[in-house]
């Protein structure tokens, strides 16, 4: 088991988070980035740093997972992947990933986008927040519970 963090907009109240926990359970935490970013210095911690583009941290994410693995990412479609590789995914606030609210959210997101890039609606999510940080270190501690059980 891995855990994967799409580094380039997560939260760094979140990486803090999955630090210590896999500091404390002995897991490997990859950063994927489109540039480079410094990270406490462990051995279980590392960065890859992909070329600079859209998706390109998302391909390979996507491309070296396996299903054992626990990602960390706000982008829905990589997390319409993880899912569909039986992959466990959590977002920046603290949602798990699943089939059913995957492909509702990838809608929705489709959707808001279409507004966006009519004028139709302004602005994104609600900026990030201590409460944010504490509903995502309770779904990680939940969630690898669960992973670690199995």
């Amino acid at each position: 088991m891995k855990i994967w963090i799409d580094a380039d907009a997560c939260p760094q109240g979140v990486k803090a988070s999955v630090f210590k926990a896999a500091e404390r359970l002995k897991l490997p935490v990859t950063l994927v980035a489109n540039s480079y970013m410094s990270l406490p210095r462990h051995p279980l911690f590392n960065i890859i740093v992909v070329d600079q583009g859209a998706d390109v941290a998302d391909k390979y994410i996507a491309d070296n997972l396996s299903s054992e693995d626990l990602i960390i990412t706000a982008d829905i479609p990589l997390a319409a992947i993880i899912v569909s590789k039986g992959a466990t995914g959590i977002d920046p606030r603290g949602e798990v990933y699943t089939e059913e609210n995957v492909t509702e959210r990838l809608s929705m997101r489709n959707f808001m986008k279409d507004l966006r890039d009519n004028g139709l609606v302004e602005g994104g999510p609600a900026p990030f927040s201590p409460k944010d940080v504490q509903n995502f270190t309770n779904a990680l501690h939940r969630t690898l519970t669960q992973m670690l059980k199995k």
